[in-house]
């Protein structure tokens, strides 16, 4: 099918929905929509915006959710051509591992669709959502990865090991959305289910870290929510990083892989900002020591790409943090400097968008204390790749939409033309 022919089958389609979701004629919904009565979808298939706008008012949908569905269509119709290898559902598994393997999510995901479109049981319907996930996530777009997730989970019935793996991923996509409060809860099932059936395999081994590390991670971003309480949130979210360190660390061990290392160091330096809180260390004795472990990433380009990489990028955020609650003057905008310059290469290097999103909101945060504190606006020119890196921020993290307006509006933009 055309794809003009498909968005008016889609439209049309929508609007027939509307009608019978309304209950009303032709002539009222086409004065809903200010429109024609005779020419309600347009003949290119691509409608205005202002009428998929009208028309999610009328259904009660979100606008995003009618465009998508109006020109997801699309693709899936020119997808499903008669590509031999559709016929073999694990051979398509197969080609989107390879993709995840080599870095190409956005082919991930086509895969993936693919997968969906010729799945015939809950199993790999389920299967295709989790590979549609991985490569949201390469993307940093954790809202389409929490979509997929849910999508995979609703699916019954499903194998224990997948749904750990599904709840899993949906668990830290919460986490790094900043739902908080749903990343613990969904890690808290996890931890539940292997309290009552211990872990076995190698991959419930990691899940069961992982349950740890984000329900840890989760409890830590909520020091500052409760400043009463912030000594029993940063013991609860040490207990948790503690033992995912120990797991991570006894995996590495066992299997010879240095990526669990890696995240077993990420976990260090989380502890580091709980200790802080619990008075265990001072602020400016953990900043010094989050700094000194940058010497072993001095050089980010020659350093290979991977957890142990990401894992001093995120040392600097817990840096940022630490130095934020902590430290003033010339110590905070010192330490500051370090760690959000570092923060900024590491994030460049590994395509991290969860970790540029902290970088741009804790140097708004500083940046903020220096205003209230002499009255002035500290002056901020960013240039046209990092406006290009707020607005992919802005898209993925939309807690992070408001922060990124106050930045493009206060800053200077360099003019590179």
């Amino acid at each position: 099918m055309k794809s003009s022919e498909s968005r008016r089958d889609m439209l049309n389609q929508f609007i027939g929905l509307a009608r019978v979701y309304r209950g009303w004629s032709k002539g009222q919904l086409a004065a809903a929509l200010d429109r024609d009565p005779t020419k309600l979808v347009p003949e290119t298939g691509n409608p205005k915006l202002d009428l998929v706008v009208r028309l999610a008012g009328v259904l009660d949908w979100p606008v995003g959710d009618v465009a998508e569905g109006i020109w997801v269509s699309e693709s899936r119709s020119q997808s499903s051509g008669n590509d031999p290898t559709e016929a073999h559902f694990a051979e398509l598994d197969r080609l989107a591992l390879d993709a995840h393997r080599s870095g190409d999510h956005a082919a991930m995901v086509s895969i993936a669709g693919r997968m969906a479109a010729i799945a015939e049981t809950s199993q790999q319907r389920a299967i295709a959502a989790n590979r549609e996930a991985g490569g949201w996530d390469g993307m940093g777009r954790f809202t389409k990865v929490l979509e997929a997730v849910q999508r995979g989970l609703h699916e019954q019935p499903i194998t224990t090991p997948l749904r750990l793996m599904l709840q899993a991923n949906l668990a830290n996509a919460h986490y790094t959305l900043w739902h908080l409060v749903e990343a613990r809860a969904v890690a808290r099932d996890l931890l539940d289910h292997f309290e009552e059936c211990p872990p076995t395999t190698r991959l419930e081994r990691v899940t069961h870290a992982f349950a740890h590390y984000v329900r840890g991670n989760a409890t830590r971003r909520m020091l500052d929510s409760d400043p009463s309480s912030a000594a029993r949130t940063a013991g609860r979210a040490k207990m948790d990083l503690e033992r995912a360190m120990h797991m991570y660390e006894a995996l590495a061990s066992e299997f010879s892989d240095e990526s669990y290392s890696g995240v077993a160091n990420t976990c260090r330096g989380a502890i580091i900002e709980t200790d802080v809180a619990l008075e265990l260390r001072t602020p400016t004795a953990a900043a010094e020591e989050l700094s000194q472990g940058l010497d072993k990433v001095v050089d980010t380009e020659s350093f290979p790409v991977g957890d142990w990489l990401e894992s001093y990028g995120w040392w600097c955020i817990y840096g940022c943090n630490i130095a934020l609650r902590g430290l003033d003057g010339r110590d905070l905008h010192r330490h500051m400097a370090v760690f959000t310059n570092k923060a900024a290469e590491i994030a460049d290097r590994t395509n991290n968008w969860s970790m540029r999103e902290q970088v741009f909101t804790l140097e708004h945060f500083r940046r903020q204390r220096v205003a209230d504190a002499t009255g002035f606006d500290p002056d901020w020119l960013i240039d046209e790749d990092e406006v290009r890196v707020i607005a992919g921020t802005m898209g993925r993290f939309p807690h992070f939409r408001q922060t990124g307006w106050r930045i493009l509006q206060a800053a200077r933009i360099l003019d590179e033309n």
